[in-house]
């Protein structure tokens, strides 16, 4: 039978301390559900005495979610766990996250207090939680660098003062995995206790080992890891749910399972990068665009011929429909063949390649090769799926002058066209568009993800668009980032028609 592992989200904590970052109630509400159909099985929502703005949030996020734990967190502090208490008053299963730093760092130079001291502390926090909650975590702050001797001491009387989950965290991501591996392992063997509570880890990514130290303590008899979506959080960020989730689901010979829907991994990766303005990384493990995209030539015909040559996991398994084979100039006959057959365009080998040439000049001077580009040199013209097509876009702007935008669209084979005024030549352009297209469309978001460098620079535009209570992406990708933005806007108002 394999173990649980419980996975312990603090997307809504840790990963909002992120400047910039920061969320409103009802995002944070939209990003707690989300979890909740991810599988997580707790959702630390806030730190409620920080500010109104998270007690709040901790509120109604107890009143939106029905299943998962909501938990708070605190310090040490009376007042810190009435409060939170009192954010949690309408959770179906509430608990209180209390701690307190343990290494010699924070006993020292933030505290100025003793080893004794802190231990009293501890004690009295969890003693105190429990008059509110059953459910009490326990965190000592910067186990990692707190040697295991003293720590093994804290976490026994924090046990005895009834504390069920025991939190390890490596708060400034200093521990190698071996060395963490060791710590739970010793806490394991020499706390009196140990068994009849859930150990923790928490693990921050400052040498890029945040997974790999919480992996290291799963594998040493921790049962829940703590993590956020896409491993963002403070400074270098947590360790990410993704790849813990995959990590459990690809080594069977671990036997930890998780009940987390690895088919809404790259939803709500998507989702939780675009409510915080965090762009994911392209190499990004599990969730990053180019995690599945094959360049090399010699790459992608082994894909092409059995995905498991160069995939360990199947892209579907995140909520994606396939891999990505990127047309570079290093790409081969094969990837050319699969891109072309993607559009129901069959040649003989004779043609594949004469196009194949034209391909790698094409390839030696553009940086993004797009289907139109390769359907072009194949002599096809793309019959393009979507209803409303962008005709032409035409803006004036500039320093004293009222930007106006001009836009024709063709719907359904028929010509309209309609000028607008606005803030700047993109609001015109969208005034414009929304002028032929009577639709009641709200703008919610519009990032622009990316752009090359050189001289043909290619501007990148995710849009989201609101209509009737559901959501719409656009993506749109030209050298001129006004375009790009109205084929965004266009391409998420053709989804609303699918």
């Amino acid at each position: 039978m394999s173990d649980k592992l419980f996975i312990f989200d603090t997307t809504l904590r840790d990963g909002e301390q992120v400047p910039g970052c920061q969320l409103n109630t009802v995002e944070k509400i939209q990003v707690a559900r989300a979890l909740e159909s991810l599988g997580v099985d707790i959702i630390e929502a806030g730190f409620p005495v920080s500010s109104p703005g998270d007690f709040n949030s901790v509120v109604e996020i107890s009143k939106a979610v029905t299943w998962p734990v909501v938990c708070a967190l605190t310090r040490a502090v009376e007042r810190d766990i009435d409060v939170a208490a009192e954010a949690l008053k309408y959770a179906k299963r509430g608990r209180i996250h209390t701690g307190i730093g343990t290494s010699d760092y924070h006993i020292k130079h933030k505290f100025n207090s003793t080893r004794e001291e802190i231990i009293e502390r501890a004690v009295a926090a969890v003693k105190y939680a429990k008059r509110y909650v059953e459910d009490v975590q326990f965190y000592a702050e910067d186990a990692g660098r707190t040697d295991n001797e003293y720590l093994a001491r804290v976490v026994e009387a924090v046990i005895k003062a009834g504390a069920t989950t025991i939190n390890i965290p490596d708060t400034t991501g200093y521990c190698l995995p071996e060395q963490f591996g060791k710590k739970i392992l010793y806490l394991k063997e020499n706390v009196v206790g140990i068994d009849n509570v859930v150990i923790a880890t928490h693990c921050h990514n400052d040498l890029g080992m945040a997974t790999a130290n919480t992996v290291s303590g799963i594998m040493n008899g921790a049962r829940q890891a703590e993590v956020t979506i896409n491993g963002i959080g403070e400074r270098a960020g947590n360790t990410s749910l993704e790849e813990v989730a995959m990590i459990m689901k690809c080594h069977h010979d671990l036997n930890i399972e998780t009940n987390i829907n690895t088919q809404r991994i790259s939803s709500v990766s998507k989702m939780v990068s675009g409510l915080m303005n965090m762009p994911v990384q392209a190499n990004k493990a599990i969730v990053g665009r180019n995690a599945f995209a094959h360049s090399s030539g010699i790459h992608q015909d082994g894909v092409l011929k059995n995905r498991e040559s160069y995939e360990i996991i199947d892209p579907k398994d995140i909520g994606l429909d396939e891999n990505s084979i990127q047309l570079t100039a290093r790409s081969g006959r094969a990837a050319l063949k699969f891109r072309l057959e993607m559009h129901n365009v069959n040649l003989d080998k004779e043609h594949l390649d004469q196009v194949y040439e034209k391909f790698l000049k094409l390839a030696d001077s553009k940086k993004d090769i797009n289907d139109d580009d390769i359907l072009m040199l194949a002599g096809q013209e793309r019959a393009s799926s979507h209803r409303i097509k962008l005709d032409y876009l035409q803006v004036t702007s500039g320093i004293g002058v009222k930007p106006i935008a001009s836009v024709g669209l063709e719907i359904a084979g028929e010509r309209f066209e309609a000028a607008a005024t606005g803030n700047g030549p993109i609001d015109a352009a969208i005034k414009a568009v929304k002028q032929i297209i009577s639709r009641k469309m709200t703008l919610q978001e519009f990032v622009i993800q990316a752009i090359t460098k050189g001289s043909d620079d290619i501007g990148k535009v995710h849009m989201q668009v609101e209509h009737k209570g559901m959501i719409y992406y656009g993506f749109g990708a030209n050298t001129d980032i006004i375009a790009a933005s109205i084929e965004a806007y266009i391409d998420a108002i053709n989804k609303i028609n699918e």
